[in-house]
């Protein structure tokens, strides 16, 4: 019998332990905790879902995973570990994307062209965050 199969064993298990406290540090974290200086949102996430629906969800798709491309780059899935925890990826980014909009990406200036106001972006953002934590 080989010794190193149980040393791999481990090795897997503590990785996987690793990967599940990641998860879990940060579906407890409150929105912009990756940045102390990002300004949460305060949107309402049910009426940000119905703002998502109708306008996000044509790049988006409807459970958050994205990848569609308009522009050679897809939109980002906010179930990826990349997105989810990547500390520039906080509510004043979101906030930025949606109000002014990405061009190299093709994203819409919603903000910006007036199609969504303040509080509405902040219920989209705040509709995000439910994307990232689910799990299915």
């Amino acid at each position: 019998m080989d010794s190193r199969v149980p040393l791999r064993t481990v090795a897997l298990a503590t990785a996987a332990i690793a990967v599940f406290g990641a998860f879990y540090a940060f579906a407890a974290a409150k929105p912009g905790m990756g940045n102390p200086t990002a300004r949460p949102s305060t949107g309402n996430p049910i009426e940000g879902r119905k703002i998502f629906t109708a306008k996000c969800v044509a790049c988006h798709k409807a459970d958050g995973t994205g990848g569609i491309k308009l522009t050679g780059n897809p939109s980002p899935s906010w179930k990826d570990p990349r997105h989810v925890f990547d500390p520039k990826f906080n509510d004043d980014y979101l906030r930025d994307c949606i109000t002014n909009g990405k061009m190299k990406s093709g994203m819409v200036a919603w903000g910006k062209t007036g199609q969504l106001k303040p509080a509405e972006i902040e219920n989209v953002i705040a509709y995000i965050h439910t994307l990232m934590i689910r799990k299915k």
